[in-house]
């Protein structure tokens, strides 16, 4: 049966207020989540404006303080992302007083990435689910391309759940940012509009403007930004390699983790998900522990969690018996093939030879012999005693 007119006007509009009021529905947040995934239009308009806003370098173009600034802004807001939606609010990894919390959420929101409380509920989901059906961004189960953009543009995934993060949901300034989470974005875009606008006359030798300061400080860093983000929800489920044997198919690796401030140390955090550091090791690189460690010594924030000896413990069995599955199967395997390569052919060498004093007498009269190793060995040297099924 077509769908009402009025009906359908009526869904379109609701869709619309959402971006203002994120907690606006016409129907239950129960109902809407139990609907099946689905690429939704309206909430594609976002994703699609900010993509478009980076072709405006076509206009203003670029010098070197625009590109600095959305590098800056790029890790700075990169920090919020992992050391305070992630090891904050996600996990509460380490303490703060409320009026910091609330600090903290402010600065999430120039991410441009929803609500400090949709994020934390989103993520707590992810690890109660990990790469199963339940997970709303596994690429195992829904592809890489969902998981990375598809999952956020899915009707279904937009309410927030307070009943799973009521830790967080007590506190009525945190829902406020949570529920009108578009304020600070914008506030944060027209801030460096206006920037731009004041370093063009106070500062002309910048070269800047308010359009180029505005393409690159915030469309061109916040989608670089938001592409970053997504790659733990895509990349790090494929791509690396496991130290700890999670039920899930996390992974630990370096490349993502200079992207993303240490948040590439996947698999690790998978493992032990209240420890303030996802780099377990020295060696294992994360900025976002050690801007954390560093904020700790002001006192804005205390209370760091750190790796139990259990979990090193655990470490190093796995390394030994990994070492040794390694050794034992991989490096022995490698030598056996090359002996099943090279023996058959030194036998059959050593067989033409028996009796070879009449060929050595034979090469006396034509002249001196040229010697070859085993691996110079043509199909045309070799003896014909050699046979295909002693040469594999």
């Amino acid at each position: 049966m077509p769908t009402p007119p009025q009906n359908s006007f009526r869904r379109l509009l609701g869709s619309l207020v959402q971006w203002i009021d994120s907690d606006y529905s016409l129907e239950s947040p129960a109902v809407v989540r139990a609907r099946p995934d689905g690429v939704n239009f309206v909430r594609c308009i976002p994703f699609i404006i900010l993509h478009l806003g980076c072709l405006g370098v076509i206009w203003t173009g670029w010098n070197w303080f625009a590109v600095w600034t959305a590098v800056a802004l790029y890790f700075l807001r990169m920090f919020a992302v992992t050391g305070v939606f992630h090891r904050y609010f996600s996990h509460k990894t380490y303490s703060t007083s409320r009026f910091g919390q609330f600090l903290l959420a402010l600065w999430t929101g120039t991410t441009v990435q929803r609500g400090a409380l949709w994020w934390a509920y989103h993520h707590r989901h992810h690890h109660r689910h990990s790469d199963e059906p339940e997970d709303a961004h596994s690429p195992h189960v829904h592809g890489f391309w969902w998981s990375h953009i598809g999952w956020i543009t899915s009707k279904r995934n937009f309410p927030t759940d307070y009943s799973q993060i009521r830790d967080l949901a007590r506190y009525p300034e945190l829902v406020w940012l949570n529920r009108f989470d578009i304020v600070v974005p914008v506030v944060f875009a027209t801030s460096l509009f206006l920037l731009g606008r004041y370093l063009e006359t106070a500062a002309p030798g910048l070269g800047t403007n308010g359009a180029q300061l505005l393409v690159w400080g915030f469309f061109i860093s916040t989608t670089a930004l938001f592409h970053g983000t997504a790659s733990i929800n895509s990349f790090t489920h494929l791509w690396g390699r496991r130290r700890f044997h999670t039920t899930d198919d996390s992974r630990n690796s370096f490349i993502l983790s200079l992207i993303t401030l240490g948040e590439g140390w996947h698999n690790n955090h998978h493992r032990y998900q209240s420890s303030t550091r996802n780099g377990f090791f020295w060696w294992e690189i994360d900025p976002t522990y050690y801007g954390l460690k560093l904020l700790s010594w002001t006192g804005f924030i205390w209370g760091l969690k750190p790796v139990p000896q259990s979990i090193y413990d655990e470490a190093a069995r796995n390394a030994h018996h990994d070492t040794v599955h390694r050794f034992s199967v991989s490096s022995v395997q490698d030598e056996i093939n090359t002996l099943r390569r090279v023996v058959p052919t030194a036998a059959a060498i050593a067989l033409a030879t028996v009796g070879s004093g009449e060929i050595s007498a034979q090469k006396k009269a034509e002249g001196p012999a040229m010697h070859k190793d085993v691996g110079e060995l043509t199909a045309d040297d070799r003896p014909a005693t050699t046979t295909p099924a002693a040469e594999t």
